[in-house]
């Protein structure tokens, strides 16, 4: 059913002015919205994932082996890159525009005159459980939106807890140091239910242990109790073995960058876990699943002459991520970067690891009230820059759009190099719209 584009965009409008109401800590309002919508999140089987980076990537996977395995798959991710529909999907199709305002105004009126004022994200989860149970989903795998503890996707009681890395991002709310933030993304740990991570650092995965501990679930850690390693590497496909309860060998990942297969770890450990308790995964639909999983704005190539990759890297962890792999995949090109911040994210520590690897950088402001100046940017990479003898002779350039930004690199590009768009979804959105993807509502991304 098609829908009038203005009632869509004053629906999507609505959702997003809820953001007035703030990010509240706790869970009182997503289960009293639930609960008025019949309690949708209890009629479908779940797989819960918070983490820093990687959780869209491993959501992505799991659902659609699942979804090769012949189940009915629910998934809910966010931000997204081009419409707000990309956040609900049931196998592989995302929510329709006439969903989203049907749903939309059942939700609004079942809690109107109550009271209650929730957020954003508090409707936008109970929007995508309430449509996979109606859709009848058998499994849905559930990405957190921040942190865990208090997110509002924590009501559910899943089979399976994947905590996929801890580092510092969202601050302000999670804390500032590994182990207040690694306490909030535990709280998806759930009584007897089994936790999979590739966190490192000692006391991230101390706190994850000690509360799988508490609440006697089996905690399983990447590089302790199974493992992976390269074969080879490459920018649209790398082959990597896995150890576990068994040993996989030569996985064909359809996704670039070495830090995707221990994400793809975590998967198969979820598949053997699965299989333990009982489900039927077979080795064929793993495989031909990862070898031709696809994923938007992480080392995606969205144009070949001039050669540009979009990744939406937009914390210093996925910043780090980033850089190795243009340095591994790329060792003797010329690398310029455009690259536009958010100003509430930590704006040196994405640009030191770029500001590395880079021969050219151009710094620009995308769409949105919280995206920083090129100016502010400007302030914080000639810092950098000036600290770091060897990368003096970087060249910096200033522009105000990403059109704008696009335009000049394509200008300053040279036959060896390549260009690298990142920073923000935000940023690698808008340049999937300039190289002519259709963009809805794209001021709304986060």
């Amino acid at each position: 059913m098609l829908t009038d584009p203005e009632l869509y965009s004053k629906t999507v409008n609505y959702l997003y002015d809820l953001q007035k109401h703030g990010i509240k800590l706790g869970l009182s309002n997503i289960e009293r919205l639930t609960g008025m919508l019949g309690k949708p999140q209890n009629s479908f089987r779940s797989i819960h994932i918070a983490g820093t980076n990687g959780k869209g990537s491993t959501t992505t996977m799991i659902a659609s082996i699942l979804r090769t395995s012949g189940w009915k798959v629910g998934m809910f991710t966010s931000p997204h890159l081009k419409s707000f529909t990309e956040r609900i999907r049931v196998n592989g199709i995302p929510i329709s525009e006439s969903d989203v305002v049907s749903l939309t105004h059942q939700i609004r009126e079942s809690f109107a005159g109550t009271g209650l004022n929730p957020t954003f994200f508090e409707v936008v989860t109970a929007l995508a459980f309430y449509y996979f149970a109606l859709n009848k989903v058998d499994w849905a795998v559930i990405e957190t939106g921040m942190g865990g503890r208090f997110d509002a996707t924590n009501i559910i009681r899943p089979e399976l807890s994947i905590i996929t890395n801890i580092d510092i991002d969202h601050a302000e709310y999670l804390g500032d140091s590994i182990a207040a933030i690694s306490h909030e993304k535990a709280g998806i740990i759930k009584q007897g239910v089994p936790v999979i991570t590739a966190a490192r650092q000692p006391e991230a995965i101390k706190n994850l242990s000690e509360t799988s501990e508490m609440n006697n679930s089996v905690i399983h850690i990447y590089g302790k109790d199974f493992t992976s390693s390269p074969v080879s590497t490459g920018l649209n496909r790398q082959l990597f073995d896995y150890k576990g309860y068994r040993i996989l060998e030569n996985i064909s990942l359809n996704l670039a960058g070495s830090y995707q297969t221990v994400n793809a770890s975590l998967v198969l450990r979820a598949m053997e876990l699965l299989n333990e308790s009982g489900e039927n995964i077979d080795d064929i639909s793993i495989r031909n699943s990862l070898s031709k999983i696809d994923l938007e704005g992480r080392l995606e190539v969205v144009s070949e002459a001039p050669f540009i990759i979009l990744d939406s890297a937009h914390n210093p962890e996925a910043s780090k991520r980033l850089s190795s792999s243009l340095k591994e995949l790329f060792p003797d090109k010329k690398i310029t970067i455009i690259i536009g911040i958010m100003k509430d994210k930590d704006i040196s520590g994405i640009l030191k690891p770029i500001l590395e690897i880079s021969d050219s950088i151009i710094l620009t402001r995308p769409e949105g009230e919280r995206a920083a100046s090129p100016e502010e940017i400007n302030k914080q990479a000639t810092r950098l820059i000036m600290n770091n003898i060897k990368k003096r002779h970087i060249s910096v350039t200033l522009t105000d759009t990403v059109g704008e930004a696009l335009e000049t690199a394509k200008k300053m590009r040279l036959d060896d190099s390549i260009i690298c768009v990142t920073g923000s979804f935000y940023t690698t959105g808008k340049v999937k719209e300039l190289l002519g993807n259709k963009g809805i509502l794209s001021g709304l991304r986060e």
